[in-house]
């Protein structure tokens, strides 16, 4: 059966599959690969740096020419770097964490699809009132940046759908498989928007080191945390935080996040072991569902895989009593 929905139908995409537009992973390569495969690849562009975009860009438009859009972190974004996106003329654009509302006219202007991420309720209900074409709901399981003190990904999704109908909702946080995808088809949500498992992929914009400790990681390994924002001189709004695998400042500043930021000889010791190569160029972003992940494929391989487990699984859930 094709897992036809109203997120599928709105893009013109085969499969109910987006790629979480993420910094520094979800790179033109990437993105191409996840549209190539039949779902939506989305450009993690953080806040639109005009050289990292045009690079990466011409990446994208030479290895694809399905639907693909481009990802904002909407607190940093400023109306230059979207104007300058919505040149390009993606399908869709996605504004995380944030206030959308500076943003949303001129992007459904440019007769884009306008997809907002929320991680509470209360952001949900400004995105309905916004007039976003898909919500994303997140929850707290997911790797890299999300709400501090987020809701789980099962129970908050179907709250969002029914606040939201008929506004097709992608949940988001700890879907790494088929089954994810389907659990979530079941919840009400029009499909999954995925990040952890495509950083596992040929295409993703991350060092060979970052796939082989996702390969490696265990749900039980991750931690969402302030304190690697803080330690980088990251400007993260601190009602964010984000889940990644372990590291040694983690284990030195646990629960001390205040103590950290006031000591600057301890940020400093951050750089210095980041020069002497003694801790990771960026932290490991992982979300929960790490340890469904075993091997490293390519991302349009995966995509259709995806697709078929979720098939296989709702017709399995359909069999069984």
């Amino acid at each position: 059966m094709a897992l036809t929905t109203a997120f599928t139908k709105l893009l013109g995409v085969r499969h109910p599959i987006a790629l979480a537009p993420m910094g520094g992973s979800a790179g033109g390569a990437l993105t191409a690969a996840v549209s190539r495969g039949g779902g939506l690849g989305l450009l993690g562009s953080g806040n639109g740096e005009r050289g990292w975009l045009a690079r990466e860009l011409a990446v994208l438009t030479a290895n694809t020419t399905n639907p693909w859009g481009i990802g904002f972190l909407t607190w940093q974004l400023d109306v230059g770097a979207l104007e300058h996106a919505l040149e390009q003329q993606p399908r869709a654009v996605m504004l995380s964490f944030g206030d959308p509302s500076p943003f949303a006219e001129r992007i459904r202007g440019a007769g884009t699809v306008l997809v907002v991420q929320v991680t509470d309720l209360e952001e949900a209900r400004r995105a309905v009132d916004l007039g976003a074409d898909v919500i994303v709901a997140q929850g707290c399981e997911s790797g890299g940046h999300g709400a501090r003190h987020g809701r789980s990904t099962l129970p908050f999704v179907p709250v969002v759908v029914d606040l939201a109908a008929p506004t097709p909702v992608l949940a988001a946080g700890g879907i790494a498989d088929g089954r994810g995808l389907a659990a979530v088809l079941a919840l009400g949500a029009a499909g999954a928007l995925v990040g952890t498992r495509f950083q596992a992929t040929a295409e993703a914009l991350v060092p060979a080191s970052t796939r082989e400790a996702l390969v490696q990681g265990r749900g039980a390994d991750t931690e969402r945390n302030g304190i690697l924002d803080i330690a980088r001189g990251s400007a993260w709004p601190s009602r964010y935080t984000a889940r990644t695998l372990g590291h040694p400042f983690l284990d030195q500043w646990r629960d001390r996040e205040s103590e950290l930021a006031d000591d600057p000889h301890a940020r400093h010791a951050y750089q210095v072991a980041l020069s002497h190569g003694e801790i990771p160029p960026l932290p490991v972003w992982a979300g929960e569902a790490v340890d469904l992940i075993d091997d490293l494929p390519s991302a349009a391989d995966l995509v259709n895989s995806l697709a078929t487990q979720a098939e296989e699984a709702l017709a399995r859930a359909g069999k069984e009593t």
